[in-house]
């Protein structure tokens, strides 16, 4: 509950900024009047009787809580109401009760008027002045980058879109949001694929005329509808998969089609003839072939099916795998098609009358097979701002890459230290490999850094242990992006920040504006709404087939869609939070209407 309260405090700040005016903070002897419970009445002023509220809990409070019943497992026979304070834990307890209007509980007499209102402000003003007077915003351990945040760093810093779960563990949870730093454990095998990912990465970004063949698998849930074109293929195809493939290096590739069977190890879509699939690059074809409809799992090849060598160039490409459609309108089918085209794996298989159509279940890359380079690619055009000409010139040119990208990947100005020692990684790799392999050594150095891995933030100088201070504008600029945007500070958020513009109320409302009206600042719906709200749960969600068989995997992704734009509309719109609740309006997509 602590950390909801803290992170809805932060939200609440947030929404507040983006208003028509400059946030002001609530006087600490005021209740918000939203927060008034409605049988208190409005926020009005109170009766000018004194009313002496030790008198009221002795007398409402203390018979039930005393140290001899301890109903509740609380006692407030020693409670001092003019210093709650001084048991803060009781007080909040107290706070949040009299607000739920759950004490004194129904059936129990009840002070007249407002004489609860009365207590609960004198209690939360008492409250608030303490925390005034001596703020205590708790210790903050270490806190390291969890895969969303990973992978999000991997995008801003070489414009290289990863997939962060291919390299670190899953990431542990506390109150289920991913990024609580008290939840975040630390191992050796932890440490290992931080520093595995940072090799591996290092050589996709700059690229490796030398690399040897992997393969990357990419699956289709059973539960995805197929009738349809899928999101990425090329019009005038159904089903299959389209996905974003990084090639490490110009070369052949293989590509393997499995497909689902039935639970008797058919081919599921035997009764559809003259299927064919194509594969596209980036939406141009690079083949075409036929599907044997009589495959069974019991070949020796299975029900799969693979293309000889293709040749492809590096970077990102737009891969799809996606049957050629061969219909348009309704079915001729002795039953209406359901919207699930997988809901049953038996029907229409063996007889006809119910169309049944090939379904792809993996995708699978292979290669590269003999490579011949590596092309120009977003990544490498990222990292190389220049390039030497002579010999003489190369530690000129990698030290303007690497005084580059080294704040950006550190998210603070460079020291002389840190620019020395990302130097003699370039030389150690320049040494192997020369200039492209110096540089990617130096990259792979900075993804291996705590600096990079680790959001530290360093306590002034002369500060005592357990004693509050300020947190630094740089530190400060971190919290910002990457609660707001999920990713690192982008330059003008550290320019301001090295400016000191954070400090000062105006430029941290200025920063805060921008960055909301930013498209990174989806991630509020797409991590902070999505974890709050448990959306990924969606995911778990699988009606029985039979009795819901239009439910499918499409229609449970717009339902977790339209709740994270939902969601941002909140945002961007400056509407309120209540709007979760009441609102009249929706957001929709086909499947969804």
């Amino acid at each position: 509950m602590k950390t909801l309260a803290a992170v809805s405090a932060v939200l609440g700040f947030t929404l507040a900024l983006i208003g028509g005016g400059t946030y002001v903070a609530p006087a600490s002897t005021e209740s918000s009047p939203e927060f008034v419970s409605p049988s208190f009445g409005s926020h009005i002023a109170l009766a000018e009787t004194v009313i002496d509220h030790a008198e009221v809990v002795e007398q409402y409070c203390v018979r039930c809580h005393n140290d001899r019943r301890m109903t509740g497992n609380m006692s407030l026979e020693h409670f001092d109401v003019s210093a709650p304070e001084q048991n803060a834990e009781l007080s909040e307890k107290m706070i949040r009760k009299l607000r739920a209007e759950m004490m004194p509980p129904p059936g129990v007499r009840r002070p007249a008027g407002d004489t609860l209102l009365s207590l609960v402000l004198a209690l939360e003003s008492s409250m608030d002045a303490a925390a005034e007077a001596n703020p205590n915003p708790g210790g903050r351990s270490f806190q390291r980058l969890n895969q969303a945040e990973y992978g999000r760093s991997i995008r801003e810093l070489l414009a290289l879109e990863i997939d962060a779960g291919d390299y670190l563990p899953l990431d542990t949870k506390s109150a289920n949001f991913d990024n609580i730093a008290d939840a975040q454990m630390l191992s050796p095998m932890l440490l290992d694929s931080y520093f595995r990912a940072a090799a591996e990465i290092s050589r996709l970004a700059v690229g490796d005329p030398n690399v040897l063949p992997s393969s990357k698998t990419y699956t289709n849930g059973g539960y995805v509808s197929q009738w349809d074109r899928v999101e990425g293929a090329p019009f005038g195809t159904r089903g299959g998969l389209s996905v974003i493939h990084t090639f490490p290096a110009d070369g052949d590739y293989v590509f393997k089609m499995a497909f689902e069977h039935t639970t008797t190890g058919g081919f599921f879509g035997g009764t559809s003839r003259d299927e064919q699939i194509e594969i596209s690059i980036d939406g141009e074809r690079v083949g075409l072939h036929w599907v044997d409809r009589f495959m069974n799992v019991s070949d020796p090849n299975g029900v799969n099916m693979q293309t000889e060598p293709i040749f492809v160039r590096a970077g990102p490409r737009r891969v799809s795998a996606a049957f050629l459609r061969q219909a348009e309108g309704p079915m001729e089918d002795l039953v209406s098609p359901h919207e699930w085209s997988l809901s049953d794996r038996q029907i229409g298989v063996s007889g006809y009358g119910v169309t049944a159509l090939a379904h792809l279940k993996d995708l699978a890359i292979t290669g590269p097979h003999e490579p011949t380079g590596v092309s120009e690619t977003p990544s490498r055009r990222q990292v190389f701002s220049c390039r030497p000409l002579t010999p003489e010139e190369a530690p000129l040119c990698a030290e303007e890459i690497i005084s580059r990208l080294g704040p950006q990947a550190f998210r603070r100005p460079l020291t002389e230290g840190d620019l020395e020692g990302l130097m003699s990684f370039y030389e150690l790799g320049f040494a192997d490999g020369g200039f492209e392999l110096g540089v990617r050594t130096a990259i792979e150095a900075m993804l291996a850094s705590p600096d990079f891995v680790f959001r530290l933030e360093e306590a002034p100088s002369g500060v005592q242990a357990g004693e509050s201070y300020a947190i630094s504008d740089i530190d400060l600029a971190s919290r910002l992006s990457f609660f707001l945007w999920g990713a690192p500070p982008d330059a003008e958020l550290l320019t301001a920040a090295e400016q000191g513009q954070l400090s000062e109320e105006s430029g941290l409302t200025m920063q805060v504006r921008r960055m909301l009206t930013d498209s990174r600042a989806e991630a509020l719906g797409t991590r902070f709404a999505s974890q709050w709200l448990r959306l990924e749960d969606l995911g778990e969600v699988h009606p029985d087939r039979l009795l819901f068989p239009d439910f499918y995997q499409q229609l449970a992704d717009a339902m977790l869609r339209e709740t994270e734009l939902f969601f941002n509309g909140l945002v961007r719109e400056d509407r309120s939070a209540l709007e979760l609740y009441s609102a009249d309006y929706m957001y929709l997509n086909e499947a969804l209407a």
